[in-house]
């Protein structure tokens, strides 16, 4: 038969494959990779970032009318969770990854899934209270939360879990870490970052946990497909955020291998063939004289899953023929034949063109028929099951609405300071970091994934509102301070605390939660102590500058108790440590400010040791803050004006 050239190209600026087959015969040849150039506008029908996510969560009540949505929350939960007899499965994380996760909430699957904004962590409270939510009624069934390895994920799950422990919810926290993009000597304390595996840990558990099985066995279970799971993606492009401002995409014709799912730097860049690439991901895969990398050793006859992931503009065409090219090679190089394979879209990064390959060896015979057990949620296929149609979709009940968090109400404290004086410098103190969120975005855009800006200006707002409410409800004992009296700089903090906690998201929003939450407590304790020494209870003590250096201590070495970040690690400790000590050896403010903006300063062209900045090349870092450390600045700077 003549050899006919087919060639394929495909529009609305994806991939592109062209196909030379000789004798129809897909082997002879190698699918070719291009791409479109790099200027191409980013365009969005909607370009709203809340809306948007708010607009998506909630169409998961449309798809499977056995979910609900709270929008206050994000959160996307069964509406009979509390009555389940099973244990709890709750996931979660930044917006973006879609189906995962409020697509696989469903029997048999997640119980709940809580959702931040655009590629950041949703907060503590979020968590918490759906932890609350699907716990509650059943403390002791269990509830299982599973989340990806990542530093916001971490610090406000974490704290989430802590809280539900701390109310009699038996709780546990598993972190499923997947990538082999980036291997264990760059990865460092951090370890690897979470992708698309992290669904089949999350169908492994759930499917045990519909079995009946306790929350110690789930976890068990689940923590052995986490030790024996891979995964390695790779794009033409990054992706862009709604909203954002547009910028050309650097990448040009080549493709990037190890890329994560917020546009983190990969392990390089290269111009290669799909086959060529397919063969350098699966050696990351599977290459057992790679220490760096060799996290799973699978040999020819072992049983495995194998995921090829669509990271969101990738055609089921394009899919189609790189899931061919995977399981020829693997066939074909290490004689491995998958016992289960999943193509299709699981965890995607926005639009992002590219696809990534994940291998789990099911070491535990109980493992294939996880995967294989129905699951009624609509991002998992089988889809959702005809009889919950019945439900139908009702526009007017697809919002479940909860009161706002309570302003603070325990005993009051003895400490007082002048509340005009106090919301004057805090206003300024808040206008000053939100004036610089344009900077703090361009400097996190060049060492980050772009969000700690408006993280940082989220709260900043939310803070300047709470402000504006207290000090206009006439009833309220901080309003009447406002006017000119004292103000109960214990319950001040805490109640900023909690709005910190409700409203800012991502690894941010977490830190300075904690560390709010930490200062009020040691507020309180110089308080108490001030209190027992008094020959009067009711005495008033005025806060002096030792009192917010002593408070401060206390709060940096809390901190610590979440993070392992030290200054020399490229973070906002590089600012917040030299302020906290300078203030504590002389007092004075002015030379506490100056001394966070020297620590913030040092950072340039400093490696990171913590945080998503580990994963991108120091090059052209020589005069870029680190992001949090210089917004940090900007926010005490204010309190000099």
């Amino acid at each position: 038969m003549e050899k006919l050239p087919l060639s394929l190209s495909l529009s609305l600026s994806r991939i592109h494959f062209i196909l030379l087959l000789g004798s129809l015969n897909l082997q002879e040849h190698e699918l070719q990779l291009t791409r479109t150039p790099p200027n191409r506008p980013a365009k969005h029908f909607v370009n709203e970032p809340l809306a948007l996510v708010n607009a998506a969560l909630r169409s998961a009540t449309y798809t499977n009318p056995s979910v609900a949505f709270d929008a206050a929350q994000k959160t996307v939960f069964l509406r009979d969770a509390a009555s389940q007899p099973t244990i709890a499965l709750i996931s979660g994380g930044g917006s973006g990854h879609e189906p995962s996760f409020a697509g696989f909430v469903g029997k048999g699957f997640l119980t709940a899934a809580v959702a931040g904004s655009v590629f950041a962590s949703p907060s503590a409270e979020q968590v918490f209270r759906a932890i609350r939510r699907v716990g509650a009624e059943q403390p002791q069934r269990g509830v299982l939360v599973l989340i990806m390895n990542y530093t916001g994920d971490m610090l406000h799950f974490g704290m989430a879990v802590e809280k539900a422990r701390a109310e009699g919810i038996k709780t546990e926290l598993l972190v499923v870490g997947d990538d082999v993009g980036v291997g264990r000597k760059r990865g460092g304390r951090i370890g690897r970052r979470g992708l698309a595996g992290t669904v089949l840990v999350q169908k492994i558990a759930a499917a045990a946990a519909a079995q009946g099985q306790s929350l110690e066995q789930v976890s068990q279970i689940a923590s052995l497909a986490s030790e024996n799971l891979a995964t390695v993606g790779a794009s033409l492009s990054h992706v862009h955020v709604p909203g954002r401002e547009i910028t050309p995409d650097e990448l040009g014709d080549e493709i990037e291998i190890g890329m994560g799912i917020h546009n983190e730097e990969g392990f390089a860049r290269v111009k290669t063939t799909l086959k060529g690439l397919v063969e350098t991901m699966l050696k990351q895969l599977l290459d057992q004289s790679d220490s760096d990398r060799a996290y799973i050793n699978v040999k020819s006859g072992d049983e495995v899953v194998v995921m090829v992931n669509n990271l969101g503009g990738i055609s089921p065409l394009e899919l189609g023929a790189i899931t061919t090219e995977v399981i020829d090679q693997l066939d074909a190089s290490y004689q491995i034949k998958p016992a289960r394979l999943l193509s299709g879209t699981y965890m995607t990064s926005l639009n992002g063109l590219g696809f990534s390959i994940t291998i789990l060896k099911a070491t535990d015979k109980a493992i294939l028929p996880l995967i294989d057990a129905p699951a009624d949620a609509a991002g998992w296929s089988p889809a959702v099951s005809p009889e919950n149609w019945a439900r139908g979709i009702d526009t007017t009940k697809s919002e479940i609405k909860e009161d706002a968090p309570t302003a603070d109400d325990s005993a009051p404290s003895n400490l007082d300071l002048d509340a005009a004086f106090t919301t004057a410098k805090l206003r300024s103190a808040l206008k000053s970091l939100i004036a610089a969120e344009h900077e703090i975005t361009k400097f996190d855009t060049i060492v980050g994934d772009g969000d700690c800006g408006l993280c940082l200006k989220t709260g900043a707002e939310a803070v300047l509102k709470h402000l504006d409410a207290i000090s206009s409800s006439s009833s309220s004992s901080s309003a009447a301070a406002a006017a000119g009296g004292d103000l109960d700089i214990v319950h001040f903090v805490r109640n900023i605390a909690q709005v910190i906690e409700s409203n800012m998201d991502g690894t941010s929003g977490a830190l300075y939660a904690i560390f709010v939450n930490a200062l009020a407590s040691g507020l309180q304790s110089q308080s108490s102590s001030s209190s027992s020494s008094s020959s009067s209870s009711q005495q008033k003590t005025a806060v002096t500058a030792k009192t917010w250096a002593t408070a401060l201590q206390a709060a940096v070495k809390s901190l610590a108790r979440y993070t392992p970040a030290q200054p020399g690690d490229r973070t906002v400790v590089d600012a917040l440590v030299p302020f906290v000590d300078t203030l504590a050896e002389t007092l004075d403010v002015g030379k506490a400010v100056a001394a966070a903006r020297k620590g913030s300063d040092s950072t340039k062209g400093m490696e990171a040791s913590l945080g998503r900045s580990v994963y991108v090349n120091a090059e052209g870092w020589s005069e870029c803050p680190d992001p949090g450390a210089h917004g940090l600045v900007k926010l005490l700077e204010g309190f000099l004006v």
